[in-house]
């Protein structure tokens, strides 16, 4: 039986890249630009260009908000498919960021009920942004390669926690808004160059594992992180992400391809929905690896490591 795979806002995948890897439609989130004043996300940068948006959240007293897809809209993008014949196989936002994939699992089974014999398949992707995108793409690969939906069910469910995070994320003043870090944190950081480096852990968040000293040591820390952990990088598609920071972004792009050799880099903007809550500063890069620990204690190890090297 022939199944779509629906992804929601929470991922950057824009049109060409659905495209490219037979994502019919997507299911979007909501995004208030003004107080009280809610539409609907876009992947697309209909309203404004990446660049555009990044740069004036510099200038917002308050950051822009979301909230997780309306339940009219799965109903809305998923009845077209169904009505067709074929079943659906939805990824969903983290549940650590969003209520999006409970809400997921309320209506498929209520859309189950009204078209008997229609399967929906809901899919905690416990990735955000660009990691999602990632293993949307594995999920499309895996169906294209003549898996049934149970299978590629069973393949994302297994290789999400394999899907790690490296990168540096610089704005810390931005963060202080949302509450993220204090602000004489948010200061001091500022002042002294440091640029936290993440990874996601156990819980589908993106935890800060180590900090570095400015952008070029972070740049380099996530090189050698990513020696340590990559597994097969030769058949790897690898994701560079930023918000605005592309020239970082272009060298970290450039650095892997160099080092790694992987199957393709695809360097895009942090999207619209997840960009709201992480803002300008982020550059990182999406890969699959060695299974993240239960406590992330061997990859803060690893990473400490990575950035000590830096400073010789």
């Amino acid at each position: 039986m022939s199944f779509v795979i629906i992804p929601d806002t929470g991922c950057d995948l824009t049109k060409d890249l659905r495209e490219r890897f037979g994502i019919e439609d997507y299911v979007r989130g909501v995004i208030y630009f003004e107080e009280d004043k809610a539409e609907m996300s876009s992947l697309d940068w209909e309203k404004m260009t990446a660049e555009e948006y990044y740069k004036s959240m510099k200038s917002l007293k308050a950051p822009y908000k979301t909230a997780s897809v309306p339940i009219g809209e799965y109903e809305r993008v998923w009845s077209k498919f169904l009505e067709q014949g074929h079943d659906i196989l939805s990824i969903s936002l983290s549940s650590g960021l969003s209520t999006s994939y409970n809400e997921s699992l309320i209506v498929a089974k209520d859309m189950m009920a009204k078209y008997p014999g229609r399967t929906i398949k809901c899919v905690d992707s416990m990735r955000y942004s660009t990691s999602l995108a990632l293993l949307v793409i594995m999920a499309c690969e895996k169906k294209n390669s003549g898996a049934s939906l149970e299978e590629t069910v069973a393949y994302i469910e297994k290789e999400k926690t394999t899907i790690h995070q490296m990168g540096f994320m610089d704005d810390l003043k931005f963060l202080t808004k949302t509450g993220r870090v204090s602000n004489f944190k948010a200061l001091m950081g500022t002042l002294v160059g440091v640029t936290p480096l993440a990874d996601f852990n156990s819980k589908g968040m993106s935890e800060v594992l180590c900090k570095a000293k400015g952008r070029p040591a972070a740049l380099k820390a996530t090189i050698e992180y990513m020696k340590k952990i990559i597994v097969n990088p030769e058949d790897q598609i690898i994701f560079v992400a930023h918000s605005l920071r592309k020239e970082h972004a272009e060298q970290l792009a450039a650095d892997i391809k160099a080092t790694f050799k992987p199957k393709e880099v695809i360097l895009n903007d942090v999207g619209m929905a997840c960009g709201a809550n992480i803002g300008p500063g982020l550059c990182s890069a999406y890969f699959t690896g060695k299974p993240m620990s239960e406590s992330m204690e061997e990859e803060r190890a690893i990473l400490a490591q990575c950035v000590e090297a830096t400073k010789k």
